[in-house]
């Protein structure tokens, strides 16, 4: 029973000096508690269910050998939110290499006689967000960290790695495109 209560009382800290050790059971706490947080940055960055399942499955993978990498100079989930990103962006570029080959090949129009369609967004909320994953990658990120998450422009900065006036200007010009996007598609 102490155990149990000691791995959920655990800091990440010290779950993340164990599973760099090789302690699998400090590795799938530490996967339990931040999953959530993983899941919830894919289906921002993708906006589908199985997209989102896709990716953050990805991350648990790679979070296993990259937790050796981990310096502990930042805050973890800054460097988590870094490798979801890097994961939604092989994903986007996989499944974009997949389309672009299928559709090569002709099968849409075998199957269907067409290109297949995307469903219309449900909400104005999904428009939005449909509309942010058509921003170009660091105006995205921006507006992913401090809207999508809740961060500062200082903590966001962090993140990216940038200074907080340029996260400032990509969210500036995030909403400017935005804008714009939501006007084209009669969401405005």
């Amino acid at each position: 029973m102490a155990l149990a209560v000691d791995e959920i009382e655990a800091s990440d800290a010290d779950l993340i000096g164990r599973a760099r050790e090789g302690d699998g059971q400090a590795f799938g706490r530490l996967v339990e508690r931040h999953y959530d947080f993983v899941y919830r940055v894919a289906y921002r960055w993708c906006g589908r269910k199985a997209d989102a399942d896709d990716v953050a499955q990805e991350v648990c993978v790679r979070l296993g050998s990259a937790i050796r990498t981990y310096r502990g100079a930042g805050a973890f989930t800054a460097w988590l939110y870094t490798l979801t990103l890097n994961a939604a962006r092989d994903f986007s570029r996989k499944t974009a290499r997949e389309t672009a080959r299928t559709e090569a090949y002709g099968v849409q129009a075998l199957i269907g006689g067409g290109p297949l369609q995307e469903p219309e967004p449900e909400s104005q909320v999904e428009a939005l967000w449909a509309a942010v994953r058509q921003l170009p990658d660091k105006q995205r990120d921006a507006v992913l960290l401090v809207y999508g998450e809740g961060l500062s422009h200082a903590a966001a900065a962090d993140v990216m790695a940038i200074s907080e006036t340029t996260v400032s200007w990509h969210i500036h010009e995030a909403k400017k495109r935005l804008k714009l996007l939501m006007r084209s598609a009669g969401e405005v």
